[in-house]
Formats: structure tokens, C-alpha cells, sequence
């Protein structure tokens, strides 16, 4: 049996977490655990908020994402808080 082959929509949604993963690295050592955390929390809460098959929230939550990465990964924000 081969592997089940992903949709373009599903790539999109792995690229921008590894992606999110990628950009933490660059923050300092000390916060990074928490920029993680905050990332897969936020992945996590949308995973079971957001219906596979509705196409338009799973594209609009990837601009979102997007841009709620580029906020989070300027070089100003050195940390992150979340409940």
C-alpha cells in the first residue's frame, strides 16, 4: 500500500507550520520553547474548528496565519505570551 497522497490545500497548511517552525529558530534560545507552543496551540484549536471540506475558512485561515507569522517573526518580538 502506498501513502495517501495530500491535497494542495493540505501542503499549504504543512508548509506554513513548518514554516512557522522555521522562523522560530530565529528567535532567542530561552523563548523558543513558547513561540512553539503557541504555534501548534493555534494549529491545534483550527484543526477541530475548521471542517476539512470548508475550503474558504481553511484558505482564509492560511492568510491569517501567514500573516499573524510575519507579525510574530519581526526582529522586535523577542517573546511571546498566551492563556
Amino acid at each position: 500500500m502506498g501513502t495517501r497522497r495530500l491535497s494542495g490545500l493540505q501542503k499549504d497548511v504543512l508548509r506554513l507550520y513548518r514554516d512557522c517552525l522555521r522562523a522560530i529558530k530565529t528567535k532567542p534560545e530561552e523563548t523558543q520553547h513558547r513561540f512553539r507552543a503557541f504555534a501548534r496551540q493555534e494549529f491545534e484549536k483550527n484543526i477541530v474548528s475548521v471542517k476539512r471540506t470548508d475550503v474558504r475558512a481553511i484558505e482564509y485561515m492560511l492568510r491569517v496565519g501567514r500573516r499573524r507569522m510575519e507579525q510574530y517573526m519581526s526582529p522586535n518580538v523577542r517573546d511571546i505570551s498566551f492563556i
